[in-house]
């Protein structure tokens, strides 16, 4: 079974808090993640360790319905998500480090995929970092234009 590990990272000019409490909202997802379309709560916010979420996402031509559940979250350094359900489980990484004035900010998703999407998976992977750099991309321009 093919893994995809896909992380990237990027400097965001704007304060580690000010990154990374925008980034782990979930319901801000939606803004900056171009694959996301929805986001729903099922545990109430804020995020916190025990939280669920369900996204709906486009991901090469295709809906993927999942639900992530959070499983650690260090305020303002680090935030770990995981689903497991579906033919792709994901567990999903958010790190940030201050870099003087601005932030480093680290996306991983790592995962396993299964059935067609294992045949696949190195045509995801390839995707899966171009979009991920987009979507960091998108980040530091809305957090960059607050702050």
């Amino acid at each position: 079974m093919a893994a995809v590990d896909v992380r990237v990272e990027r400097v965001i000019h704007a304060s580690l808090h000010e990154v990374a409490t925008y980034a782990a909202d979930p319901t801000n997802a939606p803004e900056w993640y171009a694959n996301i379309e929805s986001v729903e709560w099922r545990t109430d916010p804020p995020v916190r360790v025990g939280s669920e979420m369900d996204f709906v996402a486009r991901f090469l031509g295709r809906r993927i319905a999942y639900t992530y559940r959070v499983e650690e979250l260090v305020p303002d350094e680090r935030l770990v998500m995981a689903t497991a359900q579906g033919p792709f489980p994901m567990r999903t990484e958010y790190g940030w480090e201050p870099a003087g004035d601005a932030t480093i900010m680290t996306l991983r998703n790592t995962g396993a995929p299964s059935g067609f999407a294992s045949v696949a998976a190195p045509i995801m992977e390839a995707a899966m970092r171009r979009a991920t750099n987009k979507d960091l991309a998108r980040l530091a321009g809305i957090v960059e234009r607050r702050a």
